[in-house]
């Protein structure tokens, strides 16, 4: 099939009609204005998760408090992007002491586990799915550390109204109703044991539709079990051991002593200032610092006089991606077994000298790519001035179809990221943390805060960030305008996982990305195309520190929501 010819129509087609709405003010793209607000800010993929934050900043509690609450709240009302059996990344800055501080709550690989394993079974690759990409799950340690550190409620209070939605149910949302209805039987099909019984014998024995009621009792008693017992009831009491023995019983690799030995770890963000603004993201074993990559390629170039969505635009963006995705393969990993230059990737030098490889065509590279998986981002903002940017997942959606009996949720398949070429800086290694792909990020200015944000969606999470940062920056939009304006995605770049091939890749646009765009694109020399679903799902938070107030944005993509008081 000739990509040239045979997508003109369609992008014809949808860049006409790219535009549904008249708005009085602001960008034609926008849908919305901001949300502003003066005491607190909520922005969540969810409006009951929004509300459930809203309530516990009202009744007292800080933004970490409500953070937590929202998280469990969307680990029911989203399984199929997030959950208690997943990991969490956060960047918290903290209104009292003035500081930032990273939260890195991703679990390890089995320490039984190694390649040699995979090799015997002559396996070139980690599953998608199935016992052996599960890894240990790390999001409640997560809320743990953060309650402990930060948290001023009780997590009795904290996961109080998401046990009252899981024993009385609440309506589907359109979005989550339709995930539901296609990766449900997708796992009932693999004849994955428990799914029917978690997803829909509680609900009468189907799924419901949008706007029927969805319930989980397993969930709801195992956060009885998490608020009553603290941290341990999960890692080392019978929820563990009923982990354990499903997952061992499945073929699978993942121990007592995995789950009971599992910490998070409290890590310092890094960043790069772009145009007078600090980006923070965290260090890897996540993906973040790709955004940092692009952006310090990118501020070599004057924007000023490149137009937003123009070709220009898009193919110096994503000659930046190629670049940056390239050392993502190399080098990120799991810094307690890695080396990972970090400094260096960051560094002036560095920038340059990858800057003088972009020329004015498509550049070839090793391709490869992971998956856009699914995600929940969030963010709080409180009256003390404290900002929480948070993220958290299963990976590939509900995650790996293993849903231990009667616990009310599923484990995650981050270990599918682990490279099984021996060597590599995310090859597997027993107790290892794999590469990942969620990641929260922060914008400072002058030390003080600006911004608190992120974009949902595998791989193009820096592109994501990256698209955002410039659309503030570099094109002036405000913080609505910034999520809404259309976007587009690579798919390539050297994988972590160890698959490559090489070719020029595909860009994927919006409906809203031109067709003077596309065809300056192509006479560069990129193969354009188009999907649906891939382009992520952004919350954010400003600080104007001007007028003491909040700003709040949220993606129209998805089901998200933005509220204040």
């Amino acid at each position: 099939m000739n990509t040239k010819f045979s997508l003109l129509p369609i992008l014809l087609f949808s860049f006409i009609f790219s535009n549904a709405q008249d708005r009085i003010t602001g960008s034609s793209f926008a849908t919305r204005s901001e949300v502003l607000a003066q005491n607190g800010m909520v922005a969540t993929s969810h409006p009951l998760a929004t509300q459930i934050g809203l309530d516990i900043l009202k009744k007292g509690g800080n933004a970490v408090d409500a953070a937590i609450a929202i998280n469990a709240a969307l680990g029911l009302m989203e399984p199929t992007g997030c959950g208690i059996g997943g990991d969490l990344f956060a960047i918290v800055w903290d209104g009292k002491t003035k500081k930032l501080y990273g939260l890195n709550a991703s679990g390890r690989s089995p320490k039984t586990l190694s390649i040699d394993f995979f090799e015997k079974q002559g396996m070139e690759k980690i599953p998608s799915h199935g016992p052996l990409p599960v890894s240990v799950p790390g999001a409640v340690d997560g809320w743990f550390e953060l309650h402990q550190k930060f948290g001023t409620k009780s997590m009795a209070e904290i996961l109080a109204p998401a046990i009252d939605y899981a024993q009385k149910g609440f309506p589907l949302t359109e979005l989550i109703a339709w995930y539901m209805q296609r990766t449900v039987p997708f796992f009932e099909s693999k004849g994955f044991p428990n799914i029917k019984d978690t997803y829909k014998n509680q609900n009468g024995g189907k799924l419901p539709d949008e706007g029927e009621l969805y319930k989980n009792e397993y969930l709801a008693n195992t956060y009885k079990k998490i608020a009553e017992g603290g941290r341990d009831a999960f890692y080392e009491g019978q929820i563990a051991q009923t982990i354990v023995n499903f997952i061992q019983e499945q073929g699978g690799f993942l121990s007592a002593d995995d789950l009971a030995s599992h910490k998070s770890e409290w890590v310092e963000p890094v960043s790069i200032n772009y145009r007078g603004y600090d980006v923070w993201e965290l260090p890897p074993n996540g993906q973040g610092i790709a955004a940092l990559q692009m952006l310090k390629i990118l501020e070599g170039y004057d924007f000023s006089d490149i137009e937003f969505g123009s070709a220009e635009h898009l193919h110096l963006f994503t000659e930046a991606k190629k670049l940056a995705f390239e050392d993502r393969a190399k080098y990120y990993a799991d810094m307690d077994f890695a080396k990972v230059p970090v400094k260096q990737l960051l560094s002036d030098d560095y920038a340059n000298a990858r800057r003088e490889l972009i020329g004015e065509r498509a550049g070839t590279y090793k391709a490869g790519e992971i998956s856009a998986g699914e995600t929940i981002y969030m963010t709080v903002a409180d009256n003390e001035g404290t900002m929480v940017s948070l993220i958290q997942s299963n990976y590939r959606g509900m995650g790996s179809g293993m849903a231990p009996s009667k616990l009310g949720f599923m484990l995650q398949d981050r270990g599918e990221l682990f490279s099984l070429k021996r060597g590599q800086a995310n090859s597997l290694e027993p107790g290892k943390r794999p590469f990942h792909t969620i990641i929260p990020a922060f914008v400072s200015k002058d030390g003080k805060p600006f911004i608190s944000f992120g974009v949902m969606g595998g791989d193009f999470q820096p592109m994501g960030h990256s698209q955002i940062v410039m659309n503030l920056i570099d094109f002036g939009m405000n913080l609505q305008e910034a999520g809404d304006a259309p976007r587009w995605d690579h798919t390539g770049g050297a994988s972590p996982t160890g698959q490559t091939t090489t070719n020029t890749g595909l860009i994927r646009v919006e409906s809203g990305i031109p067709y003077p765009t596309v065809r300056g694109l192509m006479d560069r020399g990129h193969k354009i195309g188009i999907a649906r679903g891939i382009y992520g799902g952004y919350q954010a938070i400003l600080w104007d520190e001007e007028n003491k107030v909040y700003h709040g944005a949220s993606e129209s993509r998805k089901d998200g929501q933005a509220a204040g008081y």
